[in-house]
């Protein structure tokens, strides 16, 4: 009889790691408690949410192994893990709340995965009936998911060791995270520390705009609402409108906070510390700037040629350039509906879905430097198409890219997009059950916008919208699919090859 192949995965270090994850979660859900007990609300749905965090995470501390070492393949079954599960309890609070359309399992569970991922599409039809802690939750769930997980799970387990690094590189795609200090967990706290530091920096902002009286409405519950989900590039808002909802100074001051939350963490630590020429030499922070000033460029012209639009010079920079940077920064705030402008605005938004900001940032999508390494490797072939003899190594701010890195970015960009395509295809065949027309435009919208973490799309899903109106069906797939584009695709897949757990 043969013998079972032998598991190469130590599933105990996975565990370990991410029940510990889950018993810290217990201590952010105590801040929307404390918001329910200042607005009278109701508590239930945060202590039990607090309850099952502790047992379900105590109960996998106690399976896993603490001894054990996380290697690469324990990281990538960790953070899946971790995601998934951390959405799954952050559901809780909206099914216990029982109000609204986030009171069915299914679409507490899309809440709550919009809201980890950063993504910040939602399936509320009626924000009037949420009181202020869920509102808060959903807020501070986009906060924890920008980088407060990842941070979370590196800096408080210093006895990671090397597997600390092995785990922040593969949720961030950033390879020189222990290069920062001699400790992965030292180098963690520091980011989380800049994290934080920035977020308050965005509260005082904000708030000191609701002061004085450039942004009335901008109280200290939304100052720090939307300073949570602005650094986090996540995008949800406690008001309908979003950012349409406050004046104009407010919105210009969430661009900056949105480039920032979008530029590499470890750059920003280093500007601090008194290298910001390495941030300046940095090519793919040129790219990621200069595709923000193309883009808004283009929509710019755009809004001012569409006969429709009635902005004034002001209104026209404002709107063109807040949505750009937004939606590549996959922050998916809106400032106006843009499913109102030009077919050449609305393909400029919807093209912008695909770019994002810099590795090692809060931001989603497919990232700057895998555009920019592909772009530079495709003139490198034209070049050596012309001259086979030539040697011409593809280098990023003067350091050579490797093969394998190249060919690994090609195959992801092709990922991407077969993924986006099938979803494409599932969204409209599956709407073809309700009464509900969706558009394939609109059908590509929201199947890129998910799965990228973008959040708003085009239509009834579009930036005043909701994705409630999609198929109970279809919206299972969108959390699936969010889950897998938020931690970059392969440490998901990866996990259903069979060489991954026995090779």
């Amino acid at each position: 009889m043969p013998s079972l192949p032998r598991l190469r995965v130590d599933v105990g270090a996975s565990l370990d790691l991410t029940g510990t994850v889950l018993i810290y979660l217990a201590v952010p859900l105590v801040f929307p408690l404390g918001i329910a007990v200042y607005y009278s609300e109701a508590l239930l749905p945060f202590v039990v949410a607090i309850a099952a965090t502790l047992v379900l995470g105590g109960g996998l501390s106690l399976l896993g192994d603490r001894e054990a070492n996380l290697g690469p393949r324990e990281a990538f079954l960790a953070v899946a893990l971790i995601w998934f599960l951390v959405a799954a309890v952050g559901s809780i609070p909206f099914v216990i709340a029982g109000n609204g359309t986030i009171a069915g399992p299914v679409n507490a569970m899309f809440e709550a995965m919009s809201g980890l991922t950063t993504t910040g599409g939602t399936v509320f039809q009626d924000f009037s009936v949420h009181g202020q802690s869920i509102l808060m939750w959903r807020q501070l769930l986009q906060w924890l998911g920008g980088l407060g997980i990842l941070i979370l799970a590196t800096a408080l387990l210093s006895s990671l060791g090397v597997g600390g690094a092995q785990l922040m590189e593969t949720e961030t795609q950033t390879s020189n995270v222990d290069k920062l200090t001699p400790k992965i967990s030292e180098t963690a706290r520091l980011i989380w520390g800049l994290y934080i530091g920035i977020t308050v920096l965005a509260v005082v902002v904000y708030y000191g705009l609701g002061l004085s009286g450039l942004a009335p409405n901008m109280g200290l519950y939304n100052a720090v609402a939307h300073a949570f989900t602005s650094v986090a590039t996540a995008g949800f808002s406690p008001e309908p409108e979003s950012a349409a909802a406050f004046a104009p100074a407010a919105q210009w001051a969430m661009i900056p906070f949105m480039l920032v939350g979008s530029t590499n963490f470890i750059l920003l630590y280093l500007v601090i510390n008194g290298q910001p020429t390495r941030l300046l030499r940095n090519e793919e922070f040129h790219f990621y700037l200069g595709t923000v000033v193309v883009f808004t460029t283009i929509v710019v012209g755009a809004l001012a040629i569409d006969p429709t639009i009635s902005f004034g010079p002001e209104e026209t920079i404002r709107h063109a350039l807040f949505n750009i940077v937004s939606i590549i920064t996959t922050t998916g705030y809106a400032s106006t509906d843009y499913t109102l402008w030009s077919s050449a605005g609305q393909h400029m938004i919807f093209v912008s879905m695909f770019l994002g900001g810099m590795v090692g940032s809060t931001t989603c999508s497919i990232k700057s430097l895998r555009w920019l390494v592909a772009l530079k490797s495709l003139r490198r072939s034209l070049y050596t198409s012309i001259h086979p003899e030539a040697i011409r190594p593809v280098r990023i701010s003067g350091n050579s890219v490797d093969e394998t890195t190249i060919r690994d970015i090609y195959a992801y960009l092709l990922l991407s997009l077969i993924i986006f395509f099938i979803l494409t295809i599932i969204i409209v065949v599956d709407a073809q059950r309700l009464p509900v027309t969706i558009t394939e435009f609109e059908a590509m919208g929201a199947a890129a916008s998910t799965f990228l973490n973008i959040g708003p799309a085009f239509g009834a899903a579009g930036p005043f919208g909701t994705y409630d109106v999609f198929p109970t069906s279809t919206k299972v797939v969108l959390i699936v699919l969010m889950w897998v584009g938020r931690i970059e695709i392969i440490p998901v897949l990866v996990l259903f090859t069979k060489s991954f757990w026995t090779s």
